[in-house]
């Protein structure tokens, strides 16, 4: 049996510190679980761009395209601010997930106990979240022509943006919600603007065939997408998997993701179409940025490049349980009060620096391993 194959791609600012400690989990896994990787390494962003000229190389773009998935770290940063727009560092991640074709957006928010004062709402409300908002990625208004901005011949311009989905767009990110429920409580809420948007009305008309025809076992139910915005601050764990389109996807997961205190503590995956293999093609990375106000401090906390590695485990793999013994170990080293930076909860806790974090669930892990 041949190994798994992971291509990284660390990009820029904080992506190479957090990455590192990634790396240090995926030898753990070869050498304490037999897990083993054929790990590839490549240029995105503006590293790419100072190395060639181009966000992502036509090369790299090849070795994505051949490998069981894509762990990415971020891209971006001040230095890159006046490039053409086709250039920046966010080009090159645009163009892997469009040519790779990852049209179902994961996005997790979970609320770790250790976490919840951090939360701007209610311990109560939040305590215990676990949900999941699958986005629809590759078409929708970022994606629909026409587009632009023009004169109106009235002494003023238009800008024009085209919301436009099909079918098959609907179909098979609901199906990639119904499977994903399957996995959880079996649940599904799907939000869309079928009130003022034809759109929206093509949205759940779609959902409601694939659940009909495919998946009537699984709960689905229908919601406005800004009532949907709403709920998630009035009692956000009444949902338990969440699918819209890439607009509302966009907002909603970082509503979500805010909901649990941090959105730098948050992993995704962005999954496509089955390859030979049986896997899906799939990119993983962590929902923050570059961070380069903390570049090279040692203060970046890796905890969400490491869980979009567990993400990688359970979705592209099928290692279900060496990604919850990874989530696990997580979760303990944050009750015991390890800390990156200036996280600092009301308690106070332990400051660690990027690699002690790395070292902190380094140690779970092995604990957790001896069980």
């Amino acid at each position: 049996m041949s190994n798994l194959s992971l291509l990284i791609l660390p990009g820029d600012g904080i992506g190479p510190e957090v990455m590192t400690q990634v790396e240090r989990v995926i030898d753990w896994l070869g050498d304490q679980r037999g897990l083993k990787f054929d790990v590839s390494r490549d240029l995105v962003g503006g590293a790419a761009y100072d190395e060639h000229g181009v966000p992502l190389a036509d090369e790299t773009m090849a070795k994505a395209q051949e490998v069981d998935a894509v762990l990415l770290g971020a891209v971006g940063g001040p230095a890159y601010d006046n490039l053409d727009f086709s250039v920046k560092p966010e080009r090159g991640l645009l163009r892997l997930r469009k040519e790779m074709d990852l049209f179902s957006n994961l996005r997790p928010a979970q609320c770790f106990d250790a976490l919840s004062d951090f939360s701007s709402l209610k311990k109560e409300v939040i305590s215990g979240l676990d949900i999941m908002i699958v986005r629809e990625l590759t078409s929708g208004v970022y994606f629909g022509e026409p587009r632009g901005i023009q004169d109106d011949n009235e002494g003023g311009r238009v800008g024009v943006n085209t919301q436009r989905y099909t079918t098959n767009e609907i179909r098979r990110v609901a199906r990639s919600a119904f499977e994903l429920a399957r996995r959880r409580s079996n649940k599904v809420c799907s939000m869309e603007k079928a009130n003022v948007m034809e759109s929206g009305i093509l949205w759940r008309e779609e959902v409601s065939w694939v659940h009909e025809n495919e998946y009537p076992d699984v709960e689905l139910s229908h919601m406005y997408a800004d009532n949907g915005a709403m709920q998630l601050v009035r009692a956000p764990k009444q949902f338990d998997v969440i699918v819209t389109d890439n607009l509302f996807g966009d907002i909603l997961s970082d509503c979500a993701a805010m909901l649990t205190g941090s959105l730098g503590m948050l992993p995704s995956a962005s999954l496509g179409a089955p390859m030979e293999n049986g896997r899906p093609k799939a990119l993983y990375e962590p929902v923050h940025g570059s961070a380069p106000d903390i570049t090279g401090q040692g203060k970046a906390n890796p905890i969400a490049c490491i869980l979009s590695l567990a993400m990688a485990l359970r979705y592209s793999f099928d290692q279900g349980e060496e990604a919850a013994r990874i989530e696990k170990a997580v979760e303990k080293v944050l009750a015991d009060g390890v800390r990156t930076g200036d996280l600092m909860g009301p308690d106070g806790g332990t400051p660690v620096s990027t690699s002690g974090m790395g070292d902190a669930i380094l140690d779970a892990l092995s604990e957790s391993a001896k069980k």
